[in-house]
């Protein structure tokens, strides 16, 4: 029974190895580019689909403004007798033929045209508040996703140490199998624990092929391998104590794209009933009209005027609504508005906390690792080290790296946060 189970353990790790080799193999081929935050965002800027599209939306809504600006058509109406019964002529155009001309203009009343200026304006700032408001938050998945990628590739060197070391190992084992020296058992052990370190790196390496893959749509560049470039030394200085919660708070509210987009709101809201309440007062429709023969007088010449009488309908729902929008929209405001005070607020107390808590991590211990795991590896071959004491020791240093890693990461993360949610680049 125990030889099935470790002949049904080796076959297993075999068949594990050629799929991570035939995975290798059938890799995609990609050009490496390395980039740090700034030249990754220069692409941003230049290429993203998403912010061109907004940027065409901000002309279709300044087109908007001129159509406002325009002025109705005159219209022009044109009859003339089709048949004359007692002449039996078609269309008689002579003297004594029936022949009516009009022209007529509508005249807009209650500053209707300039109130649709007014408004048409309004939404075209919208358009450009919004342009900015993505631009902020793809830069802020970009910049997340940057760092996020970088720090998972310095933990994937983690994963490449072990596993080279237990790959070397196995292959040790291998040229001495048979010898006596080294159990069936404690093969099988490394390899499980090579296999399952493969295992995490595969996940790992899943992970960081998502986070290219939304990079590269960010920055319309496909088939490309990013590798973000990051000065240590500069994050180093970074900290959270260098402003003021209050300067915090006022760059929020001063710059913030969704507040804006809130009062903007509220701004278009107010413009909207105004401009409904100009649509509740009928226009006036001026003409001037030629008869030729159908007056009591021969070439009768007429002016007049039109306006429907607004007996019934005054524009009251929409009156209404508008009312209504404004109040909604006001809500909406001070909604925002406490929702930006608290992020800001827990972005700090965030950024203070993992400060702190990385000011108080001696990193020499990663210098400890990489100068100790020869060693260990050279004690274990020996015999010197016992297999429980050397698979705890590469464990340890990979957990180690990677807490270490994701604690750089949250305290970048938590700048990011800070840029974020104050609109502000405080940190770059």
């Amino acid at each position: 029974m125990h030889k099935i189970f470790l002949i049904s353990c080796c076959t297993f790790f075999v068949f594990a190895f050629n799929l991570f080799g035939k995975i290798d193999a059938q890799s995609i081929s990609t050009d490496t580019v390395s980039l740090n935050i700034d030249s990754l965002e220069s692409r941003f800027v230049r290429n993203n689909l998403d912010l061109l599209a907004s940027r065409y939306n901000v002309d279709i809504q300044k087109a908007q403004i001129i159509q406002a600006k325009l002025f109705p058509n005159p219209n022009v109406s044109l009859q003339q007798v089709a048949y004359n019964q007692y002449s039996k002529s078609v269309l008689p155009f002579s003297k004594n033929g029936e022949f009516v001309g009009q022209v007529s203009q509508l005249i807009q009343l209650a500053g209707k045209r300039n109130k649709s200026v007014k408004l048409a304006a309004a939404n075209a700032n919208l358009s450009e508040i919004q342009f900015q408001d993505l631009l902020r938050t793809l830069k802020y998945t970009l910049q997340s996703d940057f760092y996020n990628l970088y720090y998972l590739q310095q933990s994937s060197k983690a994963y490449n140490t072990e596993i080279t070391s237990l790959q070397n190992l196995v292959k040790a084992f291998d040229t001495q199998k048979g010898n006596g020296y080294i159990s069936e058992k404690e093969i099988v052990r490394v390899r499980a624990q090579l296999y399952s370190i493969l295992s995490e790196y595969n996940d790992l390496l899943n992970n960081m092929n998502d986070l290219q893959s939304e990079m590269r749509v960010i920055i319309a560049q496909p088939r490309i391998n990013l590798v973000p470039v990051v000065s240590d030394e500069i994050i180093g200085r970074y900290s959270p104590t260098t402003y003021s919660l209050q300067a915090f708070m006022d760059s929020a509210m001063n710059n913030r794209t969704d507040l804006k987009i809130a009062k903007a709101n509220t701004n278009i809201n107010n413009l909207n009933l105004n401009y409904q309440k100009a649509l509740a007062v009928p226009d006036l429709t001026a003409l001037f009209n030629y008869d030729q023969q159908g007056g009591y007088l021969i070439h009768q010449y007429q002016v007049g005027v039109s306006m429907d009488l607004p007996f019934f309908s005054r524009n009251q729902g929409n009156i209404k609504a508008a009312h209504r929008s404004i109040d909604m929209s006001k809500v909406t405001e001070s909604s925002t508005t406490l929702n930006i005070q608290e992020t800001v607020y827990r972005a700090l107390q965030k950024s203070l906390d993992v400060d702190k808590m990385y000011q108080k991590v001696d990193t020499s211990f990663e210098g400890d690792f990489k100068r100790l795991q020869n060693q260990v590896l050279i004690n274990y071959q020996k015999r010197n080290l016992g297999l429980l004491d050397f698979l705890d020791f590469y464990e340890s240093y990979k957990e180690n790296i990677l807490n270490m890693n994701q604690l750089r990461y949250e305290r970048i993360q938590s700048f990011v946060d800070l840029n974020y949610y104050t609109a502000t680049n405080f940190f770059q």
